[in-house]
């Protein structure tokens, strides 16, 4: 959601933190500002409701050779998106930039008012800023102030403060909000996402939970909230210029759905053994026994991640026909009074790995004593430290809001999960050859489809675009695939869009149908054709505008059949998704959309 920047070195710092704010733009906000002090000029406090490029325009009459400073992309949480509520927050001599949620800030205000501390924003991180301010009237240290204040603080952040009479220091401290600080040559660099700091050092430390830290030009100093030293990890950042570059895509949700044959690729890597018909995962931390010994499995995420489980859930049911599995929707299950039953397993999905409802539901089930097991793409996130053991995904930097290589990765790794509990249970070994020889031959036929059908795909766009409604349907491990197919289409064409199992569609959904909609029909060349094919033909008598996408070549009465060649029979579900990836991206550039940023979305939602 938000994103945070920071610089300390020799260097003019508000390039780097422009910079950096416009490689998180992706991330989504509504406004921007950045904040550089020295030792001689007032500090330089610039915002600006919209885009980075409206911040960029102002340095030209504001610049300066300040080499400190800190940046911020906001996400409206509290208060209306607006130059006086963006940040940097100031608070007398105290800057602030702030992710997250302080949820007892009014508390803290009524209390900061009656030392006279007025608020002229809507925000919580003004009183953030002001609580800072007002332990640092108390005390000559801002490490200190901002540790004092962190203990009065309910909620989540991710936070950097400087201190324009001491332009020798950043202070930055996290709580559920993830934080990386950059080793340079005698400079620092502070980011919320690691694609801030490409090309600038590649040697990191992931701030962890709790964690406050003192940056210097030179040196940072790690302590927990309690001011007790902590010995810093430097890593190595796996991340490379390319990876948040376009490539010549007009998108990068176009580049990423055509990247999708290679991330796979990437995904499977060293762990689809075909010759022997096996998978193999590292990272785990279960033995063959520990595996043999699961009785439930249940998967948590939310949005793409939700249905990446689902389809997973389908697939593996054949290979595991002695396991229950289920699948969760994390913002619900972390209120609810749940059960969770012996020798269960739960696999943690989450491409950031900062997901806020989906790492709640991991503290508690690792309270309640679960093995959680992560199905996560960001090496060195809080959820990919938190959990048991894990596998990760690998497909890159995910750029565009909506995602896509990471739901195609997430299922797959999913599966290969539950395969790695059937081989160590003995089940159908010949069913968990053909489910690798499938794993294997996945990439080829993903780009196979993305060079077909990439034209047809657009011709059709073309021609739904106008319409303001839609309906997807599909069976078995088709509907999850209608689940995905519409959100995708609501997420970036704005229009409305729902996703049904065809079997629904008599219990309530068709009647919607009406020349305000079309429909998406997924129908397999399997043992569901007939019965989706009565479902096609019920819609077809009711005037269905509808577009089949299949991989039979029976006859199909519909006013737009995409026909995909495949010799794919358990993971087809995931060559028709491609399919619709690429129908929502056409409709949303014939609709005149921001196809990488839709409006009021986020990439990482990181608060409730």
């Amino acid at each position: 959601m938000c994103g945070i920047v920071g610089y300390i070195g020799h260097k003019q710092a508000q390039h780097i933190l422009i910079s950096g704010l416009k490689r998180l733009e992706y991330r989504g906000y509504d406004s921007a500002g950045i904040v550089t002090v020295s030792d001689s000029e007032k500090p330089t406090l610039l915002r600006a409701k919209g885009k980075v490029a409206e911040l960029d325009e102002r340095i030209k009459n504001s610049h300066t050779a300040d080499t400190i400073g800190i940046g911020h992309t906001r996400w409206a949480t509290h208060g209306e998106p607006s130059k006086r509520n963006a940040h940097p927050h100031q608070v007398g001599d105290i800057f602030v930039v702030h992710n997250g949620i302080i949820e007892n800030y009014r508390e803290l205000a009524t209390m900061l008012a009656k030392h006279d501390y007025e608020m002229k924003s809507d925000t919580d991180t003004e009183v953030l800023a002001a609580l800072i301010e007002y332990y640092h009237q108390q005390s000559d240290s801002l490490l200190e102030a901002v540790s004092t204040a962190l203990h009065a603080v309910v909620g989540a952040y991710g936070i950097a403060v400087v201190d324009s009479t001491s332009p020798d220091e950043i202070i930055v401290a996290r709580k559920g909000s993830p934080l990386i600080i950059g080793i340079g040559d005698d400079e620092t660099y502070i980011a919320s996402d690691a694609s801030a700091l490409v090309g600038h050092t590649d040697r990191v430390i992931y701030l962890r939970e709790g964690e406050v830290a003192r940056c210097s030009a030179d040196s940072v100093d790690l302590y927990d909230i309690d001011a007790n030293v902590v010995e810093a990890q430097v890593e190595t950042l796996e991340l490379d210029l390319g990876d948040i570059q376009k490539n010549g895509y007009e998108h990068f949700l176009l580049k990423e759905i055509h990247e999708q044959p290679d991330s796979l690729t990437a995904t499977l890597g060293g762990r689809v053994v075909a010759e022997h018909g096996r998978v193999q995962l590292g990272g785990l931390n279960m033995s063959d026994r520990e595996l043999a010994g699961v009785e439930h499995i249940v998967i948590i995420g939310c949005g793409t991640a939700h249905y990446a489980g689902v389809l997973a859930k389908y697939l593996s049911e054949e290979l595991l026909d002695t396991v229950t599995i289920s699948t969760e929707i994390a913002s619900e299950l972390r209120y609810r009074s749940f059960h969770m039953p012996k020798n269960t397993i739960a696999l943690i999905v989450s491409q950031s790995g900062e997901t806020a409802d989906t790492l709640a539901c991991l503290e508690e089930l690792k309270r309640r004593g679960v093995r959680c097991l992560g199905v996560i793409n960001a090496v060195g996130s809080t959820i990919a430290r938190e959990v048991d053991g894990g596998v990760y995904v690998h497909v890159g930097a995910e750029i565009s809001v909506a995602s896509t290589k990471a739901f195609t990765s997430q299922v797959v790794t999913l599966v290969m999960i539950a395969l790695m509990i059937a081989q160590a249970k003995g089940l159908s070994s010949s069913l968990v050859r053909e489910y690798v020889d499938e794993l294997e031959r996945l990439p080829a036929e993903l780009a196979t489809v993305l060079e077909q059908h990439g034209d047809d795909v657009a011709q059709l766009a073309a021609t739904y675009a106008g319409y303001d409604h839609a309906l997807y349907v599909g069976r078995d491990s088709l509907y999850p695939i209608a689940l995905e197919g519409a959100l995708k289409l609501k997420e970036i064409s704005y229009i409305h869009a729902e996703g049904y199992p065809s079997g629904e569609l008599k219990h309530g959904p068709i009647a919607l149908i009406d020349d305000r909609f079309f429909e998406v029909c997924y129908i397999q060349d399997n043992w569901l054709f007939e019965k989706s094919q009565s479902n096609l033909i019920e819609m077809n008598a009711r005037g269905a505008h509808a577009i089949v996408i299949t991989d039979s070549t029976r006859k199909i009465d519909a006013e737009a059949v995409v026909r995909i060649k495949t010799k794919l029979e358990h993971f087809t579900p995931l060559v028709f998704n491609v399919i619709s990836q690429l129908l929502a991206y056409h409709i949303a550039v014939a609709r005149g959309n921001d196809v990488d940023q839709p409006r009021n979305l986020a990439k990482s939602v990181t608060v409730e």
